[in-house]
């Protein structure tokens, strides 16, 4: 795996970060606005060290905005990671298709029961 990659995959490990970048699916918000869900866990510090991993991983880009901190998110950060994991969902269908068709050719093909004839089956009597 890359070191970019890497970086990625250790930004979206962190629910906060996840939900971070949730908010920002829906637009720019400043970092005040981002950090206000997150006040009653952490400080405002540690909300910031948040913004700064996903912004070191190319999810989130700041800019200046008089005396604001903008954020916004850089969906160009996403094809890394969607490149990545198509490999293997590419993979893991492939097998899923050989598996299914060998166990095509080794399960017992079902036999109905001949006309006429019924298995004995018992009714339980209800209390």
């Amino acid at each position: 795996m890359s070191d970019t990659l890497s970086q990625t995959f250790a930004a979206l490990a962190d629910p906060t970060r996840r939900a971070m970048l949730a908010r920002l699916a829906r637009g720019e918000a400043h970092v005040s606005d981002l950090a206000r869900p997150f006040l009653n866990k952490m400080s405002l510090p540690a909300v910031t060290k948040h913004i700064k991993v996903l912004e070191k991983a190319g999810f989130v880009t700041k800019s200046v905005d008089a005396q604001y901190r903008r954020c916004e998110l850089n969906p160009e950060a996403f094809v890394d990671v969607a490149d990545w994991m198509e490999e293997y969902r590419k993979y893991w269908e492939e097998s899923f298709d050989r598996l299914e068709e060998y166990l095509k050719t080794v399960a017992p093909k079902k036999t109905r029961p001949k006309a006429g004839r019924r298995k004995n089956v018992r009714k339980r009597k209800t209390q």
